[in-house]
């Protein structure tokens, strides 16, 4: 964290910095709240009173339960029928194009500043890219692969492919398409972008001190857990490869600061990624947090007041328990400490929870943000009953990064979908170039969406495509050739090992 002494003189300059100056005094961050949960508890009762919110029911026992209808299928075309029909478009091919709009090669720059040699070619930097992403590995991909020199590549692997130079080329692929505006079909508000984040596990096929088991998931093998972030126009922004053992929540926010391409105004994620530590973060930085929560119904609603203040009101939706205000008053100063050193990145928020649950009792500090925590929560739960479309938009948004998950599965053929890398540091290299490759697909469907719109001159056909890409998605790889090119000439029909048996081999009975 920002060192104490530092902050103490220079508090002032650190909250404008950080922007947190409307909450630097807790009192009138308290009232502020303190309305605010008012008003929710008071429209959400007044909607379910009313009759105006059928999906939620109020057991017996004060917990409530609630169903979330899915949205209605539109009508329409297959996006797929749009893209180039019996065409696969090579992986080189697509790439290629890719860097022409948007030049990500010229993020790969030598380790050393001082090197002056001529650059790789493309096509080697296109190599190692398809070798990391799809977990093929180089050396493999050289041996296997025409015009490619497995010295260049290993080469060109060592020297150029960095974790800080993958995501600055991720990143222009991002920042072109975040500028074109067909993607913001996608967009219910067009101030607001919906993000999620999800984990999925992976294998690793070599010893790795990075990996642990899983058994839910692995079995009796180790493996590794891959938090990805992706936004509601398919732009996979931000992915880290931690342990498996690790829970994905503590990484949340480290996605949500990353990226300055793809700022998130609303970010969903499951279970796994939900903490009332993280409500308090998100919070305090600006972002909506709404995840899925696995029974919900069962959650403890928090209120300033007590709950005998909502039943004389006629609340159904009633309060649990109270705010413990001591516990945040005392700690407010080093709350916004901790918030500061997350916002000016001097520690990324993963590192600092880790130390927060290092220790053997509660750390103040951690209390603190606990209890902070339970106010927006309180506030998400009951805006999560009252409203089906806020339900359905996070359902939505969570299909997208599940949708994503099984695009990297696509992606990654060449291991049966296991890291071939021990370092963590390798990991996160070939995780970065997968998302490389899905980014570039993602981008390539919507400049050729975008010239299918602009050049078609038949207005139903042109209606029809516009419903195709609202109602689908582009994160489509079908019309892309993942997996090369066959060799069936002569030549490969010959036994290069010298198997070839005699006629009739002496068989030994012995």
């Amino acid at each position: 964290m920002i060192p104490k002494a530092d902050w103490d003189v220079n508090r002032a300059e650190y909250l404008q910095r950080a922007q947190l100056n409307d909450f630097s005094n807790w009192k009138t961050t308290l009232s502020e709240l303190e309305k605010a949960l008012e008003a929710r508890y008071e429209k959400t009762n007044q909607n379910l009173n009313a009759g105006n919110n059928p999906y939620l029911t109020i057991r017996p026992n004060g917990s409530f339960h609630m169903s979330t209808p899915n949205l209605e299928e539109v009508a329409c075309l297959s996006l797929g029928s749009f893209f180039p029909d019996r065409k696969y478009i090579s992986m080189l091919e697509m790439l290629a194009t890719v860097d022409q709009a948007t030049h990500f090669l010229d993020e790969f720059e030598h380790w050393q500043i001082k090197y002056q040699r001529a650059k790789p070619a493309k096509k080697i930097l296109f190599a190692g890219i398809i070798g990391y992403g799809c977990d093929i590995g180089h050396r493999k991909l050289a041996q296997i692969s025409k015009q490619i020199d497995e010295g260049e590549l290993d080469n060109a692997v060592n020297w150029y492919f960095s974790l800080q130079n993958v995501q600055g080329a991720n990143d222009r692929i991002l920042r072109l398409v975040d500028q074109l505006n067909l993607p913001n079909i996608y967009r219910r508000n067009a101030d607001v972008l919906h993000t999620s984040s999800d984990g999925q596990k992976f294998e690793v096929a070599v010893d790795s001190l990075n990996s642990n088991y899983s058994y839910k998931y692995l079995g009796k093998d180790k493996g590794v857990s891959v938090v990805s972030f992706i936004d509601m126009r398919d732009l996979m922004w931000h992915s880290t490869v931690i342990s498996s053992a690790e829970r994905e929540a503590a990484y949340v926010i480290d996605g949500l600061m990353h990226n300055d391409v793809i700022k998130s105004d609303i970010h969903s994620t499951d279970t796994h990624g939900y903490s009332e530590i993280i409500f308090a973060a998100t919070c305090l930085l600006g972002f909506e947090f709404a995840p899925r929560i696995k029974g919900l119904g069962r959650q403890q609603l928090c209120a300033f007041k007590h709950r005998d203040h909502y039943t004389e009101q006629g609340c159904t939706m009633l309060p649990d328990r109270y705010i413990r205000e001591p516990l945040i008053d005392d700690q407010w100063d080093e709350v916004l400490r901790f918030i500061a050193t997350i916002r000016l990145k001097v520690t990324t928020a993963s590192q600092l929870f880790k130390r927060l649950n290092s220790y053997s009792k509660q750390h103040p500090l951690y209390r603190a943000l606990k209890e902070f925590g339970k106010i927006p929560k309180t506030l998400f739960i009951l805006k999560y009953c009252d409203e089906l479309d806020f339900r359905q938009a996070i359902e939505k948004q969570l299909n997208k990064v599940e949708g994503s998950n099984k695009f990297s599965k696509a992606v990654s053929f060449g291991h049966s979908h296991e890291f071939i890398q021990s370092e963590k540091e390798d990991q996160e290299i070939a995780e970065a170039c997968r998302r490389l490759i899905k980014n570039a697909i993602v981008c390539w469907n919507y400049l050729y969406l975008s010239r299918e719109l602009a050049t078609e001159k038949n207005e139903d056909r042109r209606v029809q495509l516009i419903e195709a890409i609202r109602n689908g998605s582009v994160a489509t790889w079908a019309h892309f050739n993942l997996h090369g090119e066959f060799d069936f000439s002569d030549e490969r029909m010959v036994d290069s090992i010298g198997l070839a048996l005699p006629k009739n081999p002496p068989l030994d009975t012995r």
